[in-house]
């Protein structure tokens, strides 16, 4: 299962009366969008069952699934609701995937069927709701005009309502101007933020799974976390095998040969003892470094003694890029958090040397509401993808990442910037950031 979820909603800050009239125009409009999409949903619809509706099925459902996606991202970044979403794995591409689609909208309780029915619904009720403050705002904007026209009707008119009250005199278009100024304060400053949070609300009920399926989607995400975990661990330690026998373990037979050799030509060649020994000396130099870049491999001595902070900051120095770190970090998260940001980290800077043809990167390090957050932007060419990744970079970070319950966020449109944004929820064990 791939469950989309949101990062934990604090309360959003509060905005201005104009402001939130602004954002309520924005639901409108993408109600409006959603009458269009449910339209074609429709025609969709009526070819379903046949070879013509499995192939446009998997492109109606972007469209329908892109929508949705915005209208979640809004009610969590605007009034702070949460709409989580739990999508099935699907094929990525061909019939197999229209096939997939078809059998989930035709199932019930599922999130493409919720997704399908709610646009089919939103552009009435969505729109209904976001139009609220649009129709007070032009109710008092009638209720202005018929207050400046009231004492200057033709004759054949007795009077022109506004609400209940008739406009005929000086008196009643006083009444109808203040009324009309009312409606436009509430409709500015009173109704768009209650509106915002209505549609929100309205959305959780329509688009939120139940509490089963998103409990079955936790159990699904652990199992797989898991297994990626082990498979990550077998993964390791066969590396380290593979290195320590190849590696340092041949450099140190070769060493023993070397001496067994030194020691039966020591009392009768010892000039060449002295090149046996030289040979070993050189042998031993070079096993031990590879058994410490193999120890940096698995934990590197600068994240443990200085943290990820100074870890960070020192691949910035050795990348082939002009790399700038901004670090708000007051306390070390936990070792395995810390080994886990650090190699992705590393990771992405690996990539944006090899691929994406930039010249500088920035990376900024923080932690904010219970998370770790490290963005890593670099002004390349843009187009990195982890669904089209065919390596195992960018799908071994998201890997990693998801073993502590982690996300990695890509923004990269073709011709650049590249946005890479890791979210770890952690907490901070320690003050400390550097060895005692």
């Amino acid at each position: 299962m791939n469950t989309t979820r949101q990062a934990e909603g604090a309360a959003p800050p509060p905005v201005s009366g104009p402001t939130a009239f602004r954002r309520t125009l924005t639901l409108w409009g993408l109600a409006h969008r959603a009458f269009f999409v449910s339209l074609w949903c429709v025609m969709v619809s009526s070819v379903l069952r046949g070879p013509l509706g499995v192939k446009l099925l998997p492109g109606t459902e972007r469209r329908v699934r892109a929508l949705a996606d915005r209208q979640r991202e809004l009610a969590a970044r605007w009034s702070g609701v949460e709409v989580p979403a739990v999508y099935a794995e699907l094929p990525a591409t061909g019939r197999a995937r229209g096939k997939a689609l078809r059998s989930q909208l035709l199932d019930k309780g599922n999130q493409v069927h919720r997704d399908w029915r709610w646009v089919h619904i939103d552009w009435f009720a969505g729109g209904a709701i976001a139009a609220g403050p649009v129709l007070l705002g032009l109710t008092g904007v009638w209720g202005l005009w018929t207050a400046s026209i009231g004492t200057e009707l033709p004759r054949e008119w007795d009077s022109v309502w506004f609400l209940f009250v008739p406009v005929g005199d000086p008196d009643t278009a006083f009444l109808a101007g203040a009324l009309g100024v009312l409606c436009l304060l509430l409709a500015v400053f009173w109704a768009p933020r209650r509106t915002l949070r209505l549609h929100a609300r309205y959305l959780r009920l329509v688009l939120a799974p139940s509490e089963s399926e998103l409990l079955a989607a936790r159990v699904e995400h652990l199992r797989t976390t898991r297994s990626d975990a082990v498979d990550t661990q077998m993964s390791e330690i066969r590396r380290i095998e593979r290195d320590l026998h190849d590696g340092a373990q041949a450099r140190l037979v070769a060493m023993g040969m070397t001496l067994n050799a030194a020691e039966h030509l020591l009392a009768t060649d010892p000039e060449a003892v002295r090149d046996l020994l030289v040979e070993a000396r050189q042998s031993s130099t070079a096993a031990l470094k590879e058994l410490r870049d193999l120890v940096k491999g698995i934990h590197p001595p600068i994240l443990a003694d200085r943290g990820l902070a100074d870890a960070v900051r020192s691949l910035a120095m050795i990348s082939p890029l002009r790399t700038e770190v901004v670090v708000d970090l007051p306390a070390r998260p936990e070792p395995p958090v810390e080994s886990a940001v650090y190699f992705a980290v590393s990771e992405l800077l690996t990539n944006a040397a090899k691929h994406s043809g930039a010249e500088r990167c920035w990376i900024d390090l923080r932690y904010e509401r219970g998370s770790l957050r490290v963005s890593v932007t670099d002004d390349g060419q843009g187009g990195a993808d982890v669904r089209a990744a065919t390596g195992t970079g960018l799908r071994g970070v998201e890997r990693r990442l998801a073993h502590f319950d982690g996300v990695l966020a890509v923004n990269s449109p073709p011709g650049g910037p590249t946005l890479m944004t890791l979210e770890l929820p952690c907490v901070l064990s320690s003050p400390k950031t550097t060895s005692s």
